[in-house]
């Protein structure tokens, strides 16, 4: 889970030198998304239970974290208000379904050996926030955005017609992942306490599917497995972890820099897979990856173009403030 869900929930910074904030924020970033950029390698580990085993305990062990941050700063309330306001939980409710969906098919992409195409889709997602905000924000498109666009549509279309199969975890991933930041934009709630809530509201259907597996003895967890049975806990916090790292890294660093950091994520992945792994990389990948990377790089290097426009404004207005 990895950006623009946080992007208006950014709040000041904490006391510090301006220096001192970048240095953390880019420390604090790059942890989120490298060991996002690790998880294939964390949940290959847990060959032998079931991807949607995985996600429950993923989610009941998210949920126990959680609570117990979300308790020790003092914002229980916070959770609670959430749950009661009724247009907030209305829209954390398809939020939750989104990134529940996320990440059932990114452990089935892991399982199945297609840790490329998990690449390819975080590699997407981006240009498929732009695409949603153009569609549903009614956010303008510039020229160089709708080249980006473009160039990311042929990757896709090259991909399917050389294989002949239709993309479906990478457009997935980067569908579910994108409209879950769309809905977390227009709810407007704190990150922690959304994804609290969100997991709170997955909770019962998660702890009743796990309970059925262990009436019915198909349970990995708690088997003769001492891997599983560690590792499998552990997946909520490695869950959380790297999100609150993002959150850190939000409150420290310019959204700019953060658009930046978030490749990392799909780059480890695409090493994993190539390098590792041994995934296949055909003449018909790298030709997709081309159009993709062109798209990605045109993209950041117009956002790149437009902050440095901006950032002597927002300077102006600090001096007269």
């Amino acid at each position: 889970m990895r950006t623009s869900d946080f992007s208006t929930n950014v709040q000041p910074a904490a006391e510090g030198s301006p220096g001192n904030k970048a240095r953390q924020g880019v420390l604090f970033g790059l942890a989120a998304y490298c060991v996002w950029g690790t998880f294939p390698v964390f949940f290959k580990a847990l060959h032998g239970a079931a991807p949607l085993e995985i996600v429950c305990h993923r989610i009941i062990w998210s949920v126990a974290f959680l609570l117990l941050l979300v308790g020790c700063r003092r914002q229980l309330g916070q959770v609670v208000s959430t749950l009661r306001d009724r247009a907030s939980l209305l829209t954390l409710c398809g939020s939750t379904l989104l990134i529940a969906s996320n990440w059932l098919v990114f452990i089935y992409a892991i399982q199945r050996g297609e840790v490329l195409q998990s690449s390819l889709g975080y590699f997407i997602t981006p240009l498929i926030s732009v695409l949603l905000g153009f569609t549903f924000l009614k956010e303008r498109l510039g020229r160089w955005q709708k080249c980006s666009v473009l160039l990311a549509l042929l990757g896709v279309v090259n991909l399917t017609f050389q294989h002949g199969a239709f993309p479906w975890i990478a457009l997935t991933l980067a569908t579910t992942f994108g409209l879950y930041g769309l809905l977390r934009k227009i709810a407007k709630v704190e990150a922690l306490i959304g994804l609290t809530v969100e997991t709170l509201l997955l909770a019962p259907f998660a702890l009743g599917f796990l309970f059925l597996l262990a009436s019915q003895q198909q349970a990995a967890f708690l088997s003769d497995s001492l891997r599983l049975n560690l590792l499998l806990p552990l997946s909520g916090i490695v869950t959380a972890i790297p999100l609150l790292c993002f959150v850190a890294a939000a409150r420290r660093l310019r959204l700019a820099t953060i658009g930046f950091l978030q490749y990392i994520t799909p780059s480890l992945h695409f090493i994993l897979a190539v390098g590792l792994y041994q995934e296949a990389f055909t003449r018909g990948h790298l030709v997709s990856f081309v159009f993709i990377w062109s798209g990605l790089a045109i993209y950041s290097a117009d956002a790149l173009k437009k902050s440095m426009a901006l950032q002597p404004q927002g300077e102006v207005l600090a001096r007269r403030s």
